[in-house]
């Protein structure tokens, strides 16, 4: 419930700074997902299927021409001159109306497009452009003496069927609508009964325009899978951007956020500290009745309780404090020499009063001759200090509190300190070491508490080198484990047989 509201708060922060950010993620999303379902029919689509057809047809602009020329090249050869003249122009400026739309189309923008007007004036400038090859079909040349003259024309408008089938797939209907009428055309003039091979010509022409219908029609698949795969490309790639975009909007957040925190903590902290400084100094005054008696308990109590509230406070102040200069990188160690197991049995000793009242049983097992290790005595102290509060508050009335320091199997240091309390469940192990976490069975079976002992040990641990590992049980009990690396050791470390992860006495 918690995260859920976490969640909730941060999502109203977003939009309360950035109002349309939200909506203007979702429509970029909505609008890249429905481009992978686009198919004919859909106005996006047609427009990039009437883009490709343009494409293609620009590419491929001096193909028909060329071919054009070369016919009539071999016409002015065989002696066709003024027919077959008037029919190349013809073709190439009924071909060339064809390309410029095409021209225009490709240049233009998808967005600009009016898919069924420009499919219509497609299909009509593809019309335009068989009526040059209608001419052809009905060119004659009796004083040429060429024979197969049929034959040789139903072969020219057998390549340039197959050259369209090929360039002009993406637009269905193209192949038909330019040379159904070329090829009644030369049916009507060349299909003589006398001439078998005429009519085996036509025969051929007629069942040409079919069979390459149907091979444009698996071109033109293959274009919709081609406009598929660039559409679910598209989609990627913009949710992969909507995606940067609210990671760096969410880092940049969090960046300020994070700055306003530290410069909120460091011009808070002296005008916190000042008057709770005066707080404990004048309720010590009043509880210890150093300038004269009082006389009513109840206020003598009441001092107490402002001492002992300030006190907490203070505390608190001092941990949020600690964290926030262990995350900006601003918390300086002072590294000496220490004996680490003294550090700790210094802090079992200032903990084990508090033990007592709840009859708490304080085990120690320290490794003996134990080196010294380079690290902040504070920082260490700090660290078990905190790691033997925790224990002392989760641990019942008559329990026991394990706390050892020995050799890692690295050639480091660590210090363990286990307890029998309520433990945590493995998914609160990453909670309860975030700042202000705690997990939800020692919520109700202990006292209150801020949330930032195990962040502080996990932060100090690391910029020593180390690291802090949790080992917990539900009902079993918890052990905090802080390592120290080899580096940290100062003298010469003795050989540590490979027993397990630590090395601890029987």
């Amino acid at each position: 419930m918690a995260l859920q509201r976490s969640q909730l708060a941060d999502k109203n922060i977003v939009d309360r700074t950035k109002a349309h950010r939200n909506t203007d993620v979702a429509r970029a999303v909505r609008r890249t997902r429905d481009r992978l379902a686009q198919q004919e029919g859909n106005p996006d689509f047609d427009r990039e299927l009437l883009k490709l057809h343009a494409h293609a047809l620009t590419a491929s602009a001096a193909a028909l021409p060329l071919l054009v020329i070369v016919i009539g090249a071999a016409g002015l050869y065989a002696g066709m001159m003024r027919g077959v003249l008037i029919w190349a122009v013809i073709t190439i400026v009924c071909y060339a109306g064809l390309i410029f739309l095409a021209r225009k189309t490709d240049r233009a923008e998808v967005s600009d497009i009016e898919p069924s007007a420009l499919r219509r004036l497609f299909l009509g400038a593809h019309f335009i452009s068989g009526l040059g090859w209608a001419y052809f079909a009905v060119l004659d040349c009796p004083e040429c003496g060429i024979e197969p003259l049929p034959i040789v024309k139903a072969v020219v408008l057998l390549l340039a069927i197959a050259a369209t089938a090929l360039i002009a797939s993406a637009l269905r209907g193209a192949l038909v609508v330019t040379f159904a009428l070329p090829v009644a055309v030369y049916a009507a003039v060349s299909a003589r009964i006398s001439m078998p091979a005429e009519v085996m010509m036509v025969a051929l022409l007629v069942v040409s325009l079919p069979f390459f219908t149907y091979v444009a029609g698996h071109l033109h698949r293959s274009a919709l899978m081609l406009l598929s795969f660039r559409s679910e490309k598209d989609a990627l790639i913009a949710e992969l951007e909507t995606a940067k975009s609210m990671s760096d909007e969410a880092r940049r957040r969090a960046e300020d956020a994070n700055l306003a925190k530290s410069r909120f903590l460091a011009s808070m902290s002296h005008e916190l500290r000042t008057p709770l400084n005066a707080i404990l100094g004048f309720s010590e005054v009043m509880a210890n009745e150093v300038l004269g008696k009082i006389e009513n308990d109840t206020y003598r109590d009441y001092s107490r309780d402002i001492h002992s509230s300030g006190q907490h406070l203070l505390n608190l102040i001092n941990e949020i404090l600690d964290l926030s200069r262990i995350e900006a990188g601003r918390y300086q160690l002072n590294e000496e020499p220490v004996f680490l197991a003294e550090v700790v049995e210094d802090c079992c000793h200032m903990i084990d009063i508090k033990a007592r009242k709840k009859d708490i049983h304080l085990a120690r097992q320290f490794e003996p001759s134990l080196p010294r290790v380079s690290v902040d005595e504070r920082a260490m102290r700090q660290i078990t200090l905190n790691l033997l509060s925790n224990a002392v508050k989760f641990t019942s009335t008559g329990g026991e509190i394990r706390v050892r320091v020995g050799w890692t199997m690295g050639g480091g240091q660590y210090i363990a300190v286990s307890d029998n309390g309520p433990g945590i469940a493995p998914d609160e192990i990453e909670v309860v070491l975030s700042a202000f976490g705690q997990g939800s069975i020692a919520i109700k079976s202990a006292e209150q508490g801020t949330g930032l002992g195990l962040p502080i040990v996990q932060g100090l641990a690391r910029m020593h080198g180390g690291d802090l590992q949790i080992r917990s049980k539900l009902r079993e009990g918890t052990e905090a484990i802080v390592t120290l690396p080899a580096s940290r050791v100062m003298e010469q470390l003795p050989a540590v047989p490979h027993r397990g992860n630590l090395r601890t006495p029987a």
